[in-house]
């Protein structure tokens, strides 16, 4: 494999931000956290609109060439059953798995009792049907992967422990028919002390499957005297033991320096939710919320990715 000397391996589209809430017809705070697919051979996001009222709910924007040109159409969208206690305080950060016709969206309902992971499905992203919570409170960054191992269908998902110096890892957990959910097994660890990704990580775009394993790409926080610093790193899972680590970067990839990810509603924050693959098959696009304010878009070589990540990652959850 050849050795990748780039600064950073996901490059800005010029254009950032894409989208921004002044492009919506209606009033909003922000919009940000795109989950993303191609539907109907066209870049569908299913981006997270923040309402002034403080809550959130789930709205399309859809473009032919995946980067200009977007169309916001606010009667796709889900919005938020607020009397129930599951989405009470609304719906966020949303993640979409496509399994045949059907399209998985797992997402963050923001429940009386705190974030949970919630499932809906969709064929043409009007009608949303809704499958439940799939973990208690506090859990959220959640995916699902594409495909069944093992008869498995396998969750990716962030449960937060009540003890803070614990750290917030990123666990595994399986099912046999998506409603029932169980054999929880932690897969990455927050590192402690000065690394990049400490104290808290979770899951960005759902696993990608590679040549190599499944590519997954995770963001981490550091706290600092300035506040949370947000940034991207990447992992590879075996094919057919996702719970295997192959290996993990020791740095991060990608994180905030361009102004719009710099200065927002919350500063110093790049926050990946979803990733598509291009038709020449290396081409990885990736789409992320920048300063919970706007969404932007950045592009990496997938050939780039794993070279990065096998040559420069380490095992055993990376610890160096």
């Amino acid at each position: 494999m050849t050795a990748v000397h780039h600064r950073e391996l996901f490059r800005r589209y010029p254009g950032n931000p894409i989208i921004t809430v002044e492009q919506f017809p209606f009033m909003a705070n922000s919009v940000f956290n795109p989950a993303a697919t191609i539907f109907e051979n066209e870049t569908l996001l299913l981006c997270r609109v923040e309402h002034r009222t403080g809550l959130s709910s789930l709205v399309v924007a859809r473009s032919a060439d995946g980067l200009t040109d977007w169309i916001i159409e606010p009667d796709r969208c889900m919005e938020p059953m607020l009397d129930s206690h599951d989405e009470k305080w609304g719906i966020e950060d949303a993640r979409i798995t496509k399994c045949g016709d059907e399209y998985y969206v797992v997402y963050t309902g923001f429940s009386a009792s705190g974030p949970l992971v919630c499932l809906a499905t969709t064929r043409d992203f009007r009608e949303f049907r809704r499958m439940g919570v799939l973990s208690s409170p506090e859990d959220k960054d959640a995916a699902l992967f594409p495909c069944q191992i093992d008869d498995q269908w396998v969750l990716v998902h962030r449960p937060v422990p009540r003890i803070e110096s614990i750290g917030a890892h990123i666990w595994i957990s399986t099912s046999p028919d998506m409603q029932h959910w169980g054999n929880p097994q932690l897969l990455l660890e927050a590192r402690l002390g000065g690394w990049w990704d400490s104290n808290k990580i979770g899951l960005g775009p759902p696993p990608l499957l590679t040549a190599e394993g499944w590519l997954i790409g995770y963001h981490g926080v550091r706290i600092t005297a300035a506040g949370a610093l947000y940034r991207v790193g990447l992992a590879l899972l075996d094919r057919d033991d996702p719970t295997k680590i192959l290996a993990r970067t020791n740095e991060w990839v990608m994180g905030p320096s361009a102004p719009y990810e710099i200065a927002g509603d919350v500063p110093g924050v790049v926050f990946p939710c979803g990733w598509v693959v291009l038709d020449d098959g290396d081409t990885v696009r990736m789409y992320y919320g920048a300063a919970d304010t706007s969404i932007a878009v950045a592009e990496a070589s997938l050939a780039e990715l794993l070279d990065y990540v096998l040559e420069r990652g380490t095992g055993e959850n990376g610890r160096g």
